[in-house]
């Protein structure tokens, strides 16, 4: 997808960027595994053994059963903390200011956001 690599951040959407850089097969060869929102739907079908763990979409015709509804809540408390530690990070816009190599930008993002996460929490 040649196309892909002249979008800006943002431009396209989560599947097709996750399927463009070939995210679920890294995290397979990782042994890892992520929560994810339902902009992710169907981008893992492993139904046994998913990497890629979405909620459950509701629709007029297709209501949520009770054990959807939790699964869904409990999905959310465990991307909270994550959604909230980026939030802080785009909106001091550290992001747009980091110029290293990507290695040392990980560890960073890391440390910056459990750093986020006790400040949020204290």
């Amino acid at each position: 997808m040649p196309e892909l690599e002249r979008l800006h951040a943002g431009h396209a959407h989560d599947n097709t960027a996750a399927r463009h850089d070939h995210i679920l097969a890294r995290l397979r060869a990782a042994g890892l595994g992520a929560l994810a929102d339902l902009g992710f739907r169907g981008l893992d079908d492993d139904v046994l053994d998913p990497v890629i763990v979405t909620g459950f979409h509701t629709s007029r015709t297709h209501k949520l059963t009770p054990g959807q509804k939790t699964a869904n809540r409990v999905l959310a408390v465990g991307r909270a903390p994550v959604e909230h530690g980026f939030a802080h990070l785009k909106n001091w816009r550290i992001l747009t200011k980091l110029r290293t190599n990507p290695d040392r930008s990980t560890r960073l993002l890391r440390a910056l956001l459990v750093l986020t996460n006790l400040e949020v929490n204290r």
